[in-house]
């Protein structure tokens, strides 16, 4: 197959279509649309509401709630048992009901409440043609005794909520590192295969030149025909090898368009010149920062949190509890013939309601255990292991965390120092080269010297792309388990 219907074949499988849209991206853009159309990244910023309405709930909840209920109206026929000591009788009950309810409900933050509730009611009682209305308010506290030394449940779950909503944001915020680091090694490795194929595509118009010269060579009686067999050998060599590289390059886009969520048929461009800015990392601020800047060394502090939480919780249920309840209630009824109008009978409920004094009440309930075989201790004690299992957990992540951090800031200044080697490397591969050719041109060595050059030449190509690569993802690694961008020298959070 000819280079051309290679080249052909690629750009086909590539999608450059009059239709398909195309993408001159950069690594900042790429990252930039992979969070735009990242499967994970819509699921988690969904997730991220939920928690968000989740604590506004929990918020809400302290505050005053409002509610009105209304009977309009409710009918009900049925037959009503009399039982004294003459026997058992039946009667007849057809009633009709009417009423409404106002209650006024504010939670406290001790986790008791006081509410006002003011109802209006009446009912027509059909069978005996009487009417009743009754006007009734009533002003109640209801706390918690325990509450106020042990388990708040108000002050715990707006707590929760506020720390849940805190590590789906940080859980966001990890995934968007993981797919800016998944998205740069991808990146770089189309970026790397496209400069492959540029290699190869160099190598192969050389050894196309070295070609032509040793077959004019042979033309004129200057070289032996094997020389001129091997080089025509080493043409094919280079132009499969081009063939090849045009087809890994073919695989990278379309594995690089779908971490983007673009179409196949769509068409990319890196604009990426691999050039980069020489950053030196101290080991010790870098540990510092990933120590500080962790997602998961808080996400163990929030576990922390709610697992003390659940150890006050389940203590509490060996406490003393109980509850005070205190209310004040006032009282209007009134009792008239059916004939009678609503109106009559709530002004009659109203001057009995001002009339009638006040009810009221207080008083406390106590809850005292007093045996349960050490039930509720062994619970404490179960949920004590659990919170220092969180802290060892803790110690051995930050462990882990200075270590790997540690690593990658030495393997980042080693890959610096072996970009900046090889850069030379590359230098000199080229002068190297194109003295060589020369020689050949003029006679002074063979093929097989020249070809081997020319494989020192690709090797230096290729080595230098791969450090550079290297060099990249490195510092990429870096600033995803610091959370510190070192080239600009600030924060990432």
């Amino acid at each position: 197959m000819k280079t051309k219907h290679i080249i052909a074949l690629c750009i086909a499988l590539v999608g450059l279509t009059a239709k398909a849209e195309t993408y001159h991206l950069t690594l900042k853009a790429s990252i930039d649309l992979a969070k735009e159309k990242s499967y994970t990244m819509r699921n988690l910023q969904e997730n991220l509401k939920i928690a968000e309405y989740n604590l506004k709930s929990a918020t809400s909840s302290l505050k005053t709630h409002i509610d009105f209920s209304l009977t309009m109206p409710e009918f009900n026929q049925t037959v009503r048992t009399w039982q004294d000591t003459t026997g058992v009788s039946f009667y007849s009950v057809k009633r009709m009901d009417y009423g409404g309810t106002v209650t006024v409900n504010q939670p406290l933050i001790t986790n008791g409440n006081i509410y006002w509730e003011t109802s209006l009611n009446s009912y027509d009682d059909l069978y005996n043609a009487d009417r009743s209305s009754t006007v009734n308010t009533r002003l109640r506290l209801r706390q918690p005794i325990d509450a106020l030394y042990g388990y708040n449940a108000i002050r715990s779950s707006l707590k929760s909520a506020r720390l849940n909503y805190e590590r789906t944001n940080k859980s966001l915020r990890r995934e968007e590192l993981n797919l800016e680091y998944r998205v740069s090694s991808s990146y770089y490795n189309l970026l790397s295969q496209q400069r492959s194929t540029e290699i190869a595509k160099l190598d192969y118009e050389r050894q196309t030149e070295a070609n032509q010269i040793a077959q004019n060579k042979y033309a004129s009686g200057l070289i032996r025909e094997v020389d001129a067999l091997q080089m025509e050998v080493d043409l094919a060599e280079a132009q499969n090898s081009y063939e090849m590289a045009l087809i890994n390059q073919t695989s990278s886009i379309n594995s690089f368009k779908e971490l983007l969520g673009i179409a196949l048929t769509d068409s990319v461009v890196l604009t990426d010149e691999l050039e980069y800015n020489i950053v030196t990392v101290n080991a010790d601020k870098a540990v510092e920062y990933a120590l500080k800047n962790r997602i998961e060394v808080r996400e163990q502090d929030i576990a922390i949190e709610q697992q003390q939480m659940s150890i006050r919780q389940q203590k509490a249920q060996g406490m003393v509890r109980g509850y005070f309840d205190a209310y004040v209630q006032k009282t209007g009824t009134s009792m008239s013939d059916i004939d009678n109008s609503y109106a009559y009978t709530f002004q009659t409920s109203a001057h009995d309601f001002m009339d009638r004094p006040v009810n009221y009440g207080v008083g406390v309930t106590l809850s005292v255990p007093l045996l349960d075989w050490g039930e509720n201790k062994a619970r404490v004690r179960a949920a004590e292991a659990r919170q220092r299992q969180n802290y060892l957990a803790k110690e051995e992540l930050e462990r882990s965390i200075e270590t790997e951090t540690r690593n990658s800031v030495a393997q980042l200044n080693n890959n610096l120092k072996r970009l900046q080697l090889l850069e030379k490397n590359v230098v000199i591969a080229e002068k190297s080269f194109a003295i060589t050719l020369q020689r050949f041109s003029d006679g002074d060595i063979d093929s097989q010297t020249l070809a081997l050059e020319r494989n020192r030449l690709n090797s230096a190509y290729r080595n230098h792309l791969s450090a550079y690569i290297a060099y990249q993802l490195s510092l990429a690694d870096i600033m995803r388990k610091t959370l510190y961008d070192f080239e600009k020298d600030e924060p990432l959070m």
